[in-house]
């Protein structure tokens, strides 16, 4: 089973257009979709923002912007259009046909994204369904070869309606496949928590929005080779590892492990396709006995993205769940920014939480953290021998 996808090799350049709505954080320089778009391997040439107070229902941002957009486009040569904002099929359909170009929404870059990094079979999966329920709403008069035909009277409909219903049909029973193989996978990750509950571990996921160093302090945390780069989604796949705390004693005066996963990161607008299909990865967050939620410190939008994936973790059903929130890439602060604890408290929706400073690059503020997690860890029972599960690793090899 095949399905349109947007033209992105390396050297699509393409244009990106931001419809300010009057809604809060809008990001007037588009940096978050040009972002997006060179990590799908495409090349912004041109920006294009506008303010409107409500979509237009035919073209989104109306007729004369279009115009203006076809005309950039011609001048910079352009073959894409990428829009910060999901469209309608219809809006999407009718804006093709008014540019003469591809158009694509933030939806649909996410999801080439996803497609592009996963790499274990689980993660594969949950792209495709997220690809197919979002295919499926784009069906309807999207092929111009199939345009409906009239016959004799009283005869209405042709080949387009009888393709059309094909297509769905095709579509509809891939999305059934995909989900039973979701499903089987699932069982088989709650039989893997199911034994860690068993043993008594304790179990920490980090969470937080792309690109704020989850995998990076993953890594130091672990001394594990998880790919981390700078980037966008560069991890999609969870990867679980044990975590050996020496100052957090058994009664036998052993150091005791715990459990620690590195999970897929948040986004602005994360498609509720992609939320659902990534239900059994994020499903560790849920399950999670602590969260380490890691924020990108030298980012000035940090606020934003940490009531996004707040956001998210309510959308999951992962709120209640203790946190401590990581400042993290404190090296890329300038001297006058940088804070003259590297532990304090930080009021998260209406709770106080530790928040600790670290930098996962130069190790500043890991053995705080590491001092906290014990802190957290305090008066649990001690969990049972590791032996036989030292490394415990959900990517391919």
């Amino acid at each position: 089973m095949s399905f349109p996808t947007p033209p992105n090799h390396p050297s699509t350049p393409a244009i990106l257009v931001g419809v300010d709505l009057g809604l809060p954080h809008y990001d007037a320089e588009l940096e978050e979709l040009g972002q997006l778009a060179e990590t799908a391997g495409m090349t912004p040439v041109a920006r294009v923002s506008c303010k409107r107070k409500a979509p237009d229902t035919a073209l989104f941002i109306g007729s004369g912007k279009a115009d203006e957009i076809k005309a950039l486009a011609a001048q910079t040569g352009a073959q894409e259009v990428l829009f910060d904002q999901s469209l309608s099929p219809a809006q999407q359909r009718n804006l093709e046909r008014h540019i003469e170009l591809p158009v694509n929404d933030r939806t649909l870059l996410i999801l080439e994204i996803f497609a592009q990094r996963a790499r274990s079979h689980e993660g594969k999966l949950q792209v495709e369904l997220a690809r197919l329920q979002y295919v499926s709403t784009r069906l309807v008069r999207r092929w111009s070869h199939l345009e409906r035909q009239t016959g004799g009277a009283g005869v209405r409909g042709g080949p387009g309606e009888k393709q059309i219903e094909l297509d769905r049909r095709m579509i509809g029973d891939a999305i059934k496949r995909t989900r039973e193989r979701l499903q089987k996978l699932k069982k088989q990750r709650q039989t893997q928590r199911r034994q860690r509950e068993r043993r008594g571990a304790f179990t920490i996921s980090i969470v937080g929005y792309t690109n704020a160093g989850k995998s990076t302090l993953f890594n130091a945390l672990v001394k594990a080779r998880a790919y981390a780069a700078d980037q966008l989604f560069a991890t999609l796949d969870t990867t679980t590892r044990q975590l050996y705390l020496a100052d957090s004693k058994d009664e036998n005066g052993v150091g005791r492990s715990v459990s620690l996963s590195d999970t897929v990161g948040f986004i602005r607008d994360l498609p509720h396709g992609l939320i659902d299909a990534f239900q059994a990865t994020l499903q560790e967050a849920v399950d999670a006995d602590l969260l380490l939620h890691v924020v990108d410190a030298s980012n000035p939008d940090h606020p934003e993205q940490i009531a996004e994936v707040q956001r998210v973790l309510h959308e999951i059903g992962a709120a209640s769940v203790p946190q401590v929130l990581v400042f993290n890439k404190i090296d890329a602060l300038p001297p006058e920014q940088r804070p003259r604890e590297l532990l304090d408290v930080y009021d998260l929706d209406g709770h106080r939480v530790p928040r600790i400073f670290t930098s996962s690059r130069t190790g500043e503020g890991l053995a705080l953290l590491r001092h906290q997690l014990v802190e957290e860890l305090a008066g649990r029972p001690a969990d049972a021998s590791p032996q036989g599960d030292a490394e415990l690793d959900e990517t391919p090899a």
